[in-house]
């Protein structure tokens, strides 16, 4: 199916689109003829509307939620209003260009406003895309009837308002401050010149807001969630059905820390480790154990307040966080991807006894599931639930697997899924992510601690007749013993 030319989508507000019965609400009888010629949109496409000041976090949530979604397999993507606003104004000059009666800087911004529209609108009608997030302001009623006509009236498919309010001074003026770092258009100013001129813009902004009203006298009938001081100050919620708008509701619901650090650690060395085994329950390896040490240590260095330290319910990582004075959890959430079958194999023994299913999973990782076993899909949707708890918390230590520790990751640095398999994460290193702006940095401390490497990069023949040589290229060195350690070649 072809994108909907722009044209068309500028025009489609105008030609026999649904208009609401200002009496009861409700589409009137024209516009029910248009709609029932509609397809059921139950499993359609999804149009979110952020609404609200600036400085709400909106931005903020709209990126979150869009790294949830990706990530659990609805394909999202945002379109922010500003972006499309910077194309046609370069260089920011003031808030002057946010005054109701600047009306050629209006005319900008209702043509930013249109233009980010009708490019969600498109891509929604792409197949496969499920949600589109319109991230902005859109502050008045006369705004948000135009997204109903179009996505809803016109095109069939279902939209949802989210509107963000905040009157916390404490997490206003914290929302002032990323704004004030991070966004392009005070880049180059002078961080008091910039905050007067983002008061300014708040006060046009708040001349022009018109909230919606929820309940009875709702303005529009579909789902609309209020959002309380970043959910602090609680939800409300109306007219919210559907699977889709549920889940949304679901994740808006619970408040999100701003300012967040969390740590990362696979387990020591171990001893299937050493001799080059995958999966199973092993022991720590003596470097293993030296590396435990050290890991307590660091953290007990840090002093983090209110720490807590998460870990599979293996073995290899209770030992190795064992020396940690803080509260732990184990979690089977966070065991190691389970290979079925092939459990406790080596590499050597998988390309002997299951060739095939070897050149199966090196063609495919991502979604390759062992014989009577897990695949990295299933990993991922086991860790929905820890992940989504862990956006929730700061100064958390996860000790867990190279698998797992993968998938999360992939989640945090919202990594392209099929790369998730590939994303390398070492053997007695530390992995700590920030929160900076709408993304997580991540830096990598690796502890001065002799082990092997484990990460098996991806080979360039997957082909099932390929030979034994081929296979051997990209398997991990590692020893023939625990007793003789003698390098395998």
């Amino acid at each position: 199916m072809n994108p909907v030319p722009r044209e068309m989508l500028k025009n489609a507000r105008f030609s026999k689109v649904p208009k609401m019965d200002k009496t009861n609400g409700k589409v009137c009888p024209a516009g029910a003829m248009a709609i029932r010629r509609q397809p059921l949109r139950q499993f359609g496409p999804l149009l979110v509307a952020m609404v609200g000041l600036p400085g709400r976090g909106k931005s903020m949530l709209a990126r979150r939620l869009s790294r949830y979604l990706n990530y659990t397999g609805d394909k999202t993507k945002v379109y922010d209003i500003s972006d499309y606003r910077r194309k046609h104004i370069k260089q920011y000059d003031s808030h002057e260009m946010f005054r109701a009666e600047n009306l050629p800087m209006w005319r900008v911004r209702q043509q930013s406003f249109r233009e980010a529209l009708e490019d969600a609108a498109g891509w929604m009608r792409q197949p496969g895309n499920k949600v589109a997030i319109l991230d902005g302001p859109n502050v008045s009623r006369s705004q948000r009837q135009e997204i109903y006509d179009l996505v809803y009236c016109q095109l069939g498919f279902r939209v949802m308002f989210i509107e963000c309010v905040c009157e916390d001074p404490v997490m206003l003026e914290r929302n002032f401050k990323e704004i004030l770092q991070y966004s392009a258009d005070y880049r180059n100013m002078a961080t008091e010149e910039a905050l007067k001129d983002l008061t300014h813009k708040m006060a046009h902004y708040k001349a022009q807001y018109e909230s919606p009203t929820l309940g009875s006298l709702w303005e529009l009938p579909c789902p609309m969630v209020k959002l309380l001081d970043a959910g602090e100050g609680g939800v409300i919620a109306h007219g919210v059905n559907g699977q889709m708008e549920g889940k949304i509701l679901a994740y808006v619901s619970t408040p999100k820390p701003y300012q967040q650090t969390l740590y990362f650690s696979r387990h020591g060395e171990s001893e299937f480790n050493v001799i080059g085994r995958i999966g199973g329950d092993a022991k720590l390896s003596p470097r293993g154990r030296s590396y435990a040490q050290s890991l307590a240590k660091h953290i007990q260095a840090l002093n983090l307040p209110s720490l807590q330290v998460w870990t599979s319910t293996l073995q290899r990582t209770k030992a190795t966080s064992a020396g940690i004075p803080a509260p732990q959890l184990h979690l089977p959430e966070l065991d190691e991807i389970w290979s079925g079958e092939c459990e406790n194999l080596s590499y050597e023994e998988l390309a002997e006894r299951f060739p095939k299913e070897l050149a199966l999973r090196d063609r495919e990782k991502l979604k390759y599931r062992y014989p009577q076993g897990e695949s990295y899909i299933d990993v991922m949707n086991r860790l929905v639930p820890v992940l989504t708890q862990m956006e929730c918390e700061t100064n958390v230590l996860t000790v867990s697997h190279q698998a797992v520790l993968r998938c999360i990751l992939g989640y945090f640095l919202e990594t392209p899924p099929e790369e998730i398999p590939y994303i390398h994460v070492p053997l007695h290193t530390i992995i700590k992510i920030t929160l900076q702006g709408y993304h997580y940095n991540m830096e990598t401390i690796k502890m001065p601690i002799d082990c092997v490497d484990t990460n098996r990069p991806r080979p360039m023949n997957c082909s099932e007749d390929r030979t034994p040589e081929d296979v051997m290229m990209t398997i991990p060195k590692h020893y023939d013993s625990l007793a003789n350690l003698t390098t395998c070649t």
